[in-house]
């Protein structure tokens, strides 16, 4: 019996869409990068885009458990001497909470051309409202979500 290797004309993708309400964020970013890389198929390939679309929704609702809120920080550097920027999660939630789950579930992906390409296929929405409709996603049950 021959193994079954995936390659971009026999994969069928899928839309998908998660409300984050209450949801707890990095336990939704790690489900949602396995359906993204698409771990949860059987005919799951490492080198190939298996993945689905995925629609993440109310993403102001998410949580942060214990004080992330306050000891979390988002960082960026410019490369130059005293660069470094830092932005509480506190202030990052309240500015742009789509943001930060977006940079979530980015982290959690493979850092090659293959994962920006399956980063591409995320789209992250503030509220409950979405352009995605024509697609016709489909409910996706994270198990552990929520706490």
């Amino acid at each position: 019996m021959k193994t079954f290797m995936a390659n971009p004309q026999n994969v069928q993708k899928e839309w998908y869409i998660v409300d984050a309400t209450d949801m707890i964020l990095g336990r939704l970013a790690s489900e949602v990068a396995t359906v993204l890389r698409g771990k949860n198929k059987p005919t799951y390939t490492p080198h190939v885009d298996c993945g689905d679309f995925v629609i993440v929704t109310n993403c102001e609702k998410v949580k942060l458990t214990g004080k992330k809120l306050i000891n979390k920080y988002y960082r960026t550097h410019s490369g130059f001497g005293g660069g470094l920027k830092e932005t509480q999660y506190k202030d990052l939630m309240d500015k742009d909470p789509a943001f930060a789950v977006y940079w979530a579930i980015k982290g959690m992906l493979p850092k090659n051309s293959l994962g920006s390409k399956m980063l591409k296929h995320l789209k992250v929405y503030r509220g409950a409202e979405h352009e995605n409709e024509a697609q016709q996603p489909k409910i996706l049950n994270i198990k552990g979500g929520k706490r």
